[in-house]
């Protein structure tokens, strides 16, 4: 697929934030895509109808997922990046290129995980498992997933506490074992981690936090004195 292609070697921006966050409001959030296009984006990784359908101007593409308005306190348990049916729809309808969702083995919302991906094909988009184990990358592209990324190492219970960093081991794991494009998504903060990735045979590498969420970047500034 050109678009899978078109994202080789580049790097996606997680342009997110969560309801009650500042940057939250529409135009923080446009401003925020066009501040990381400016810089060299390869592609933008956003939350929600509106944003896939701001994120769309740009002309890059679009990865659309959903989340809920607020993590409950067993976030680590549960399904909850596009977790249904109904989300998929909602994320093809704004026009969003490719479609990320939950590649667990935990339960989705009324649906299958084949389900999930199904959907997504016969709207003719691309399927983006967001997974947090060697085994769930490899059943996600068994059922038909077009990528496959580490998104959710370490923030599952099957996946254990995360790395310090981004999950290295994961990913050379699942390159060598899934003949698929294998993202890289979580904890990256240095340049120096996203050549890595790229030596190790990452097709594309997701940043979100050390770009796009200031209040964890000042947070981390401030531990670093204590």
């Amino acid at each position: 697929m050109d678009i899978i292609e078109n994202l080789k070697g580049k790097i996606i921006v997680s342009c997110q934030a969560m309801p009650k966050e500042p940057l939250y409001k529409e135009e923080c959030m446009y401003a925020m895509m066009q501040s990381a296009v400016n810089g060299g984006a390869g592609g933008l990784r956003v939350a929600g109808a509106r944003d896939v359908k701001n994120a769309k101007t740009f002309g890059l593409p679009v990865i659309g997922l959903t989340k809920p308005e607020k993590l409950p306190v067993n976030w680590k348990e549960i399904v909850y990046i596009t977790p249904g049916i109904e989300d998929v729809e909602k994320l093809i309808a704004a026009g969003a290129d490719i479609i990320a969702f939950d590649g667990t083995a935990r339960h989705h919302k009324n649906c299958t995980l084949k389900e999930i991906i199904d959907t997504i094909h016969k709207n003719a988009r691309i399927a983006m498992a967001d997974i947090s184990t060697l085994e769930e990358g490899i059943s996600s592209a068994e059922l038909g997933a077009d990528i496959i990324s580490t998104t959710l190492a370490g923030y599952t219970i099957e996946s254990g506490e995360p790395t310090i960093g981004p999950d290295f081991e994961l990913l050379k794991k699942l390159i060598m074992k899934i003949n698929k494009p294998i993202i890289l998504e979580g904890r990256i903060w240095h340049p120096e981690e996203v050549k890595e990735a790229f030596l190790l045979g990452a097709h594309s590498v997701v940043i979100g936090s050390a770009i796009t969420r200031p209040q964890i970047i000042t947070k981390r500034f401030l531990e670093g004195l204590v």
